[in-house]
């Protein structure tokens, strides 16, 4: 069947046998789809995506630009402006060369230019997002051509049969072709929060609802527990889930906390100088009685209302954040959600997960206890050679029968494929399971060889709640008796190490566990010793337990095996009653070293007064000996395990949240309960998970960071973080960012409204001491505002950590923007701005008006004009840092900042040296000794900068 005559989606799945389904897909269970009929579904469904929704249009996103309530008053600034311009050229009061209107066309070019900017980064923002999700697309596990590969859920198409198993997301609709102990959340379809069994045997109703239809699995739901084959139906927009996206429009992303303050503090600078414009109006009428300076008094107000606001203020704070995630994401570290950027920055607790954020996820057999003997394991990674040692010396397998019998149980109840791909042994799967599989692969045991002799023909599955997993198999292709004891590779009888004919039994069927050793130790009446079996007395079940604490207590996870001989088929659901009567194999000791730069990530938590917390299902011990060695906790520290924690109250669990830093044997809802009390204690917390369960302490974490290598797709939506390489010093580094960008803000947003304050009082005090017309123009205000002030504020937003940016405790996200005394430095700076200005002013006022200065009268204002500008070059320079001298700080840590100065300072000079621009911005040629004034007054800003700083660190006080 070609993919051209494929059904249309039209077809209910539910109400069809399996068999039929198979066929109007013409599909295979077994083998799947060959490439030549996946290339052409894939071209007739396309990808099995969900389609971005058109969200706003290009020229929406550009008008919204337009509705800050900062850039509105421009425009209402560049109408009046507009309007005076007509009266003077009406009235012919134009001077000669004056440009009519430049103050209009200047400032809505401005205002052009901050909307597109705007409208740029909104935009890239959006393709940056859509990039990201690319980049985390969950993988699915199909079979194709009649092998198992692991794929993109995108390539997923019509006809694939997609294998299932606890933790995942369904990635597309489906029909189930076989399943064992399935459960499926569906709460993201019915809004169910129970799970739901499925059974692929049924054939049910066309008119059956959504959530009774138990034979068929939906994308975007949850696998709780057990396995499944699934013949994917439809992908894409087709899916259950898509028919929901359809429906739903483009959705407005939530202003940050910090965003959100900003468009508070645009209301109220835009409302006080509206109030500004009012009062000096008004006043002016007042004082005249009448309208007969009214245009002098609209000049006066609108330099004021201009000087007020902060016109590059959100174009600045808007590329900072976008700079900032762009470089978390370079340190692995791909932020979900916009708020996770100032978050981070105060985040005093954070709650890890051992296996592969703490350590490196490889997992390493070290040891195998049986028999009483403890067998040391030798070898690297996962490649399936080594030796077996006891007391130093190799030993061979034949000679230690129960070896063997273990090293098969690691094979047969085991999820996972060891595979060499490109010369390099590799693991699909869990990487504890993988470490079984190479255990085996040193004894001489391939699973798939076995698999085949020992086929499954039902499991009880791991669960987090469970702690175990048991596989039942079928005892058809290896025979009993004497014959048996040839070999252990049943496809090759000679040369390799025995299995005794009392491990194979004649029973019909075998079944296996592994889990926690004291879990399964409760649960063995017999031990397998030797060639046989016998009742497993006191003092042996105490010899494991010890053995199995000395394990732990050195790193080692720690894994118990038993196998049972079964007479039929255990019923699903009756693994309580199954797994009981079991037989005892032996212990596998496994390593996860720690990762070698968590250590020094640990100590610089510290610090920076973060407190790491280490939170496992492992072993206390096991818990305890790497959270010691990491220095998460001192040598004897305290672990609270799942049973003790189960046992507590809410408020005893408060009141030991602070004290403990290490949970061991924890299930993922005790995460949740820790992380409230945490919360409770006013700590702001941020956890890691990677397993479905884990969803809702990441939901209620402060900052929610999901594992991208390990996570499941359930964790990493719930997340605001995604650790791309499920690093922990990835987090440390995340946070040392987060803490950079808002100091950064808090930076320049010091640098903009001190001088925007400084400008205020300068124009308003121009009246107060007698000198006619206004310093500063409108136009000129917007250059200083968006040129001048801009381009060195967005280098200070660039501007690199200070070395003790993670040696003081975080920052309470919920303290103003103006806290810490910003809000009096901004007012200190401003008045000392001013005061520096007025003084130049007075002087430049009293120098041009001189008998027989040759230049023009009204050059004083030009002095003032580039004295504003070049003392913000200062500013800038001496803000770079809250405590060091500018000569403390080398000049190139930020380069940009430089390079901002001399450019800003080059674009200055041109405006009084180059006629056209001097022509346009109504400035006045000045000589060497005016330029050399406003230099030196300018020098001032910078040297009053230094001088607190000397003053505050000689009063032992840190600047803010």
């Amino acid at each position: 069947m070609s993919a051209n005559s494929l059904p249309e989606g039209a077809a209910v799945w539910h109400s069809l046998e399996v068999d039929k389904a198979l066929d109007l897909l013409d599909s295979n269970a077994d083998s799947g789809l060959t490439p030549q009929e996946i290339e052409e579904r894939l071209q007739k469904y396309g990808p099995n995506e969900l389609e971005e929704t058109a969200g706003r249009s290009t020229w929406e996103i550009l008008l919204d630009q337009f509705k800050n309530i900062m850039l509105l008053m421009l425009i209402g600034v560049a109408l009046i402006s507009g309007f005076l311009d007509l009266m003077r050229l009406q009235s012919g009061h134009l001077k000669p060369g004056e440009v009519p209107f430049k103050d209009t066309i200047a400032i809505l070019a401005i205002v052009i230019l901050n909307g597109i900017l705007g409208y740029v980064q909104e935009s890239r923002a959006e393709k940056a997002l859509a990039a990201l999700k690319k980049m985390t697309s969950p993988l699915v596990r199909v079979i194709r051509d009649a092998r198992l590969v692991e794929i993109a859920a995108k390539e997923l198409v019509p006809g694939d049969v997609m294998l299932l198993e606890a933790g995942m997301q369904i990635a597309a609709d489906g029909r189930l072709i076989e399943q064992s102990n399935l459960q499926i959340r569906e709460s993201a379809l019915t809004g169910e929060a129970e799970a739901v069994n499925k059974q692929a045997s049924l054939k049910l109703p066309e008119e059956t609802s959504l959530g009774d239809r138990l034979n068929v699995v939906f994308q975007g739901t949850e696998v709780v527990q057990g396995r499944g084959k699934v013949l994917v139906t439809n992908t894409g927009m087709t899916t259950e889930l898509g028919k929901i996206a359809t429906m739903l429009q483009a959705v407005e992303s939530e202003p940050t906390p910090l965003q959100q303050r900003m468009t508070q503090l645009g209301n109220v600078l835009v409302t006080g100088s509206l109030i500004l414009v009012a009062i000096v109006v008004v006043g002016g009428v007042i004082k005249d009685r009448g309208f007969k300076n009214i245009q002098e008094l609209l000049e006066v107000s609108l330099s004021m209302a201009v000087a007020v606001v902060p016109e590059g203020l959100p174009a600045v704070i808007t590329v900072t954040l976008a700079l900032g995630t762009q470089r978390m994401v370079r340190q692995n570290a791909l932020i979900r959600k916009l708020p996770a950027v100032e978050t981070l920055g105060s985040v005093t607790t954070i709650c890890s997960d051992k296996t592969g954020t703490l350590t490196q996820n490889k997992m390493v057999v070290q040891s195998v206890f049986t028999n009483n003997k403890t067998f040391r394991v030798t070898g690297e990674g996962y490649t399936p050679t080594g030796d077996f040692q006891l007391d130093g010396q190799k030993v061979s397998l034949e000679d230690s029968p129960e070896i063997a019998a273990l090293s098969v149980a690691c094979a047969i109840c085991n999820d996972s494929v060891l595979q060499k791909e490109q010369g390099e042994w590799a693991i699909l799967g869990d990487p504890t399971e993988g470490a079984l599989l190479t255990l085996a692969g040193k004894a001489g045991i391939e699973k798939d060889q076995w698999n085949s002799k020992l086929p499954r023909v039902r499991e009880f599955p791991f669960s987090s709640e469970r702690k175990r997993m048991s596989v039942i198999t079928q005892v058809e292709g290896v025979a009993t008796g004497e014959a048996s004891s040839r070999g252990i590779d049943p496809a090759n009888a000679s040369g390799t190490p025995k299995v005794n004919a009392g491990f194979l039994q004649s029973e019909p069927y075998l079944m296996f566990t592994k889990g926690s050793p004291e879990l399964i130790l409760a649960r063995c009446t017999q031990i397998h010793l030797g060639d046989d079996t016998a009742p497993v007395t006191e003092a042996q079940r105490q010899n494991i337990l010890a053995e199995n604490d000395l394990k732990a207590s050195k790193g080692l996870r720690v894994l118990g095996f038993a196998y049972k001989p079964l007479t039929e088929i255990p019923p699903e659901g009756s693994d309580e009653t199954s797994e009981q009567g079991l037989v005892w194999l032996g212990l596998v000791g496994m390593l996860d070293a720690p990762r070698p730069e968590v250590r020094a990530a640990v100590q610089e938590c510290r610090e920076a007064g973060i407190r790491p917390v280490m939170i496992t299902g492992d072993h206390q011990l096991t818990a305890r000996a790497i959270a010691t060695d990491l220095g998460i906790a001192e040598e004897g520290a305290r672990v609270l395990t799942g049973q003790e924690l189960q046992r507590m109250s809410d408020q005893e669990l408060e009141q030991n949240v602070d004290l403990v830093s290490i949970y061991a044997r924890v299930s993922p809802e005790h995460k949740l309960r820790i992380v409230q009390a945490l919360q409770r204690r006013g700590r702001f917390v941020a956890m890691t998970g990677d397993g479905v369960n884990d969803a809702p302490a990441l939901k209620q974490a402060d900052i929610g960071i999901a594992m991208g290598i390990t996570g499941t797709d359930v964790s990493k939506e719930a997340s605001d973080m995604v650790l791309l390489d499920d690093n922990f010093a990835t987090i440390v580094s995340a946070t040392k960012e987060g803490r950079v960008v808002y100091t950064n803000i808090r930076r320049f947003i010091k640098y903009i409204l001190g001088s925007n304050i400084g400008e205020v009082l300068t124009i308003a005090a121009a009246p107060l001491i007698g000198l006619g017309g206004v310093p500063l123009t409108p136009l000129q205000i917007l250059w200083m505002n968006l040129v001048t002030d801009g381009l060195p504020a967005l280098a200070l937003a660039v501007e690199p950590p200070e070395p003790d940016v993670m040696q003081r405790p975080p920052f309470s996200p919920r303290e103003s923007i103006f806290a810490r005394g910003l809000g009096s430095y901004m007012i200190r700076i401003g008045i000392i701005f001013a005061i520096i200005s007025i003084a130049l002013m007075w002087w430049a006022y009293q120098h041009t008006h001189a008998a027989g200065y040759q230049g023009d009268p009204e050059t004083w204002k030009t002095m003032v004009f580039t004295t504003l500008c070049i003392a913000q070059m200062g500013h800038a320079i001496a803000i770079r840092s809250n405590n060091r001298l500018t000569i403390e700080m080398n000049p190139f840590s930020n380069i940009f900042v430089l390079v901002a100065v001399v450019v800003t300072t080059i674009l200055q000079l041109m405006l009084v040296y180059v006629p056209p621009l001097r022509d346009f911005f109504g400035t006045h040629y000045l000589n060497m000794q005016e330029l050399g004034v406003c230099i030196g007054f300018s020098a001032l800003m910078f040297v009053w900068i230094e001088a607190e700083k000397i003053f505050l660190r000689i009063m032992g006080k840190k600047a803010v």
